[in-house]
């Protein structure tokens, strides 16, 4: 088992850890029209450079792409920038339905043992982050999540830093497949949750799912652990 690194070790967390990054994530995934430095540095309040250095780590980060885009005219194409999306292969519906025919008769019997096959995939992935070297606090716990669940390409979100935590997962890269068989594929979210808890030391974490409380959007809970 790897040590556990710090939780702003990875990219990705060390991009999420500055507020004003959330806030410039925030604002990009909410408007879906692409934005240049200058747009963005108007809505966030600070100088057009001090907004290009956080938008380079962003994209250091893969959360957020920019690309030219012409001015049409004679001037130089201005850079705009989107947040990344992770799109899901086709035929990830059709794998889903033929495998959860093959589980279990029934939806519990099925969601049982998805929950089963995340939590085998929560110690598979443990070696890349989600693993420990001591005991952590319910926050460390909360953010080691998070750094998992982003590299695993779920956009996530960590909000709460007190008692119950929420981890709001803004792209599921299996979201079509997820909708048609929710009893298997967001079953192995929870698993990998509960898993990971389990990598990490924490076993007596709370921890619940819930799929699509928006249509774009599911929340993970975690709450505090009985030791502490």
């Amino acid at each position: 088992m790897s040590a556990q690194p710090d939780a702003g070790s990875t990219a990705a967390q060390a991009a999420l850890s500055s507020p004003l990054r959330r806030r410039l994530l925030k604002f990009l995934r909410g408007d879906q029209t692409p934005h240049d430095a200058h747009e963005l540095a108007a809505v966030v309040g600070l100088h057009v450079t001090t907004v290009r250095f956080h938008l380079n780590v962003l994209i250091r980060a893969g959360l957020v792409r920019g690309e030219a885009q012409p001015r049409g005219d004679t001037g130089r194409p201005r850079t705009v920038y989107q947040v990344v999306t992770h799109s899901e292969p086709e035929g990830y519906a059709t794998l889903t339905r033929l495998l959860s025919a093959q589980l279990a008769a029934t939806a519990p019997a099925r969601a049982a043992r998805a929950e089963r096959a995340g939590v085998a995939w929560a110690a598979e992935v443990s070696t890349t982050g989600a693993s420990r070297t001591g005991e952590l606090s319910d926050q460390q716990v909360a953010q080691a999540v998070t750094g998992l669940f982003t590299e695993l390409g779920f956009d996530p979100e960590l909000q709460g830093d007190d008692g119950d935590r929420e981890i709001r997962l803004h792209v599921c890269p299996f979201r079509t497949a997820a909708r048609a068989h929710p009893e298997v594929v967001c079953s192995v979210h929870l698993g990998l949750l509960r898993g990971s808890l389990v990598q990490l030391g924490a076993p007596e974490t709370t921890a619940e799912l819930l799929p699509f409380v928006e249509p774009e959007l599911c929340v993970a809970r975690l709450g505090p652990s009985g030791g502490q």
